[in-house]
């Protein structure tokens, strides 16, 4: 009895193995398995996340197997018609702060985290579509287009702005699907429209403020332009200062030469009169004298000697011309000259 219980035993895991398939999982793949039937343990979902590129052998009908792909997938959501998750307009659609009407292209990056695909199996998705598109793809049409409305009009101009707003999206996607085993790892904004009337109003305020830009740059190097040439003319101007105050200095130095030169002159020739006036005073004081007449006698007498001396009647004190016959007195003369030079 004993060698027949262990034949059965080994028939039935003959058989067993014999009827087991093959159930594989990609190389980006985690498999999960459900237990119909249990003889050993607990049925149900089993907490375990076959890994990816193998193959794994469980018996048919009580055994089901599900795969769930762990890589980066992206979920977008636009306005084109020809890509996108949807061929129709499936852009988010949402109304700014300030009241305008917006529509916004917006791309979900997310992944599964292989280690809950039993918890997604039991509680959220059977599969990748039902995960992506019940899933990931109602929260990602909701939660975002309330982040995106706290944005005011002009504010999607920005790039910066969005992205704040974009990180923000992401922070408050992964705080819902993160419990759900679902990584949210990006939220990006691609395109974005206005109100036809209101891109129109926005286009021309946009040119309008262009043009002020452009006419303040023209201003500004007008300005610029105004400020060079002011110090080109501050400059000239004190080259001429400069070039003045040194011919002034210059005049100033061979003025006060000169005046120096004429005071000395000056001084010297009043020296000169000083000893002159002090010779003439002191000739003065020695004519005063008593051998003053005879130092005049001598004087005439030097001045006179070698001169020739005519004596001419003298009447009533000085030459008395109408009693003197000059023709008389010229004849006279002349036979006197010509009786010296024999």
């Amino acid at each position: 009895m004993k060698h027949f219980f262990i034949w059965i035993v080994m028939m039935l895991a003959m058989f067993t193995v014999a009827g087991c398939i093959p159930h594989t999982t990609g190389e980006t793949e985690v498999g999960v398995r459900t237990r119909k039937v249990a003889f050993v343990g607990a049925k149900g979902v089993e907490d375990r996340a076959y890994a990816p590129g193998a193959t794994y052998f469980f018996l048919p009908f009580i055994n089901d197997w599900h795969v769930f792909d762990t890589k980066l997938q992206n979920l977008e959501m636009t306005f084109s018609q020809v890509r996108g998750d949807r061929k129709s307009r499936d852009d988010l659609v949402l109304k700014t702060i300030d009241g305008n009407d917006i529509s916004l292209d917006v791309i979900i990056a997310y992944r599964i985290d292989a280690n809950m695909a039993p918890h997604i199996l039991q509680y959220v998705a059977r599969d990748d579509a039902i995960l992506r598109d019940k899933i990931v793809r109602t929260v990602a049409r909701s939660k975002p287009r309330d982040i995106f409305g706290e944005l005011k009009t002009e504010a999607f101009y920005v790039a910066d702005a969005r992205e704040a707003q974009s990180n923000k999206a992401r922070e408050a996607l992964q705080e819902i699907l993160g419990p759900m085993g679902i990584v949210v790892e990006k939220v990006l904004t691609n395109d974005y429209r206005f109100n036809p009337a209101y891109q129109k109003a926005i286009e021309d305020k946009k040119v309008a403020d262009q043009q002020v830009e452009k006419n303040k740059s023209a201003q500004h190097a007008a300005t610029e332009e105004y400020k060079r040439k002011l110090e080109e003319a501050k400059g000239e101007v004190n080259q001429m200062v400069a070039d003045a105050d040194g011919q002034y200095l210059k005049d100033k130095i061979e003025a006060d030469v000169y005046q120096e030169q004429q005071q000395l002159l000056a001084k010297a020739i009043q020296a000169e009169g000083i000893a002159e006036a002090n010779g003439i005073q002191e000739m003065n004081n020695a004519l005063a004298g008593s051998g003053g007449e005879a130092i005049v006698k001598l004087r005439i007498a030097e001045a006179i000697q070698g001169k020739r001396i005519i004596l001419l009647p003298v009447s009533e004190g000085g030459m008395n011309l109408k009693t003197t016959d000059i023709n008389r007195l010229i004849e006279t003369l002349g036979i006197k000259a010509l009786s010296e030079k024999k």
